[in-house]
């Protein structure tokens, strides 16, 4: 390997640990379901699933995904910048470090924010369309801290989209059953955040941030947390009603229903160290094992 070959490599590495690209696994299990909630939507000749599939727009779709959360994460950690190196938590990510230089990571958001929007061009309108609304909400995000408690909901809102604009992607409209799943997620996310956030209670109040923990305390915001997660399972089960799906499908929202209730076991109001496994490890489970198993009863189908 070449001195160029080693500093690009070094560097792609670099980037994809400030935007935390192993956390895409939360949303693209969701983008494939809605995806493949498209393909069952039009294929109304009944077509073998090798003639329906669509392999060019799904890798369109997947870049989509790519660079709209490259845009998100990176402009959260450049706009985070002076908290992350006050919180002895984040004080070693990249631009507190100076492993990345906040103009490189602003610029990164900006190409990302481009890319995003050009790639859902090459789509549809109406994704072409949508796509700067979903800038907005997802780089808005990282400002909700400073004003409001909700921020957790503000970010299950922009990977809510996930389900829904994979939908559009192959249909170009609306239907009710993606956005069950984007529900699903909104609420899903938000719950978890929640649990995440715990971790930065009292970090936050001390620098007047805004979050669930911080305003309602550990144990009110667990319980918070709880709810949201219960709705999230609502939403799961009506989309399973709504898609008339098989027992593969049931099966998979009982796994996912048992990975939420596993990570209110673990996290506790006077401990909370397994908050990291319950954050990454559980709910990165539940959202591939759940995606897999419902993408399966929906080939099934076809």
């Amino acid at each position: 390997m070449s001195f160029q070959q080693h500093l690009f490599h070094r560097k792609f590495i670099q980037y994809l640990s400030l935007i935390k690209f192993s956390h895409t696994v939360f949303a693209m299990p969701f983008a494939f379901i809605g995806f493949i909630l498209g393909i069952l939507e039009v294929n109304t000749s009944n077509k073998p699933l090798i003639f329906a599939f669509n392999w060019v727009l799904l890798i369109k779709m997947v870049f989509c995904m790519i660079f709209a959360r490259s845009a998100a994460m990176s402009f959260n950690r450049y706009l985070d910048r002076k908290y992350d190196a006050l919180n002895p938590r984040t004080e070693k990510r990249e631009i507190p470090s100076g492993i990345i230089k906040p103009q490189n990571a602003l610029t990164f958001t900006i190409i990302s924010s481009i890319l995003f929007i050009l790639t859902t061009g090459l789509i549809n309108q109406i994704c072409f369309y949508l796509s700067f609304i979903a800038v907005f909400v997802i780089l808005f995000y990282s400002y909700t801290k400073r004003f409001t408690s909700l921020c957790h909901v503000v970010l299950g809102i922009g990977l809510s989209l996930s389900p829904i604009g994979a939908f559009l992607t192959v249909t170009g409209y609306f239907k009710l059953l993606p956005i069950l799943f984007s529900f699903s997620v909104l609420t899903w996310v938000a719950g978890f955040d929640i649990i995440y956030a715990l971790q930065d209670e009292d970090f936050d109040r001390d620098q007047k941030l805004h979050s669930i923990p911080v305003r309602m305390g550990t144990k009110n915001a667990l319980a918070i947390s709880t709810l949201l997660h219960i709705i999230s399972a609502v939403f799961v089960f009506w989309a399973g009603i709504e898609g008339h799906f098989n027992n593969i499908y049931w099966t998979g929202m009982v796994f996912y229903i048992s990975m939420l209730v596993y990570q209110h076991w673990i996290v506790k109001p006077n401990d909370l160290s397994k908050v990291n496994m319950a954050f990454a490890n559980t709910n990165g489970i539940a959202s591939v094992v759940f995606a897999l198993l419902t993408i399966i009863s929906v080939l099934v189908k076809l």
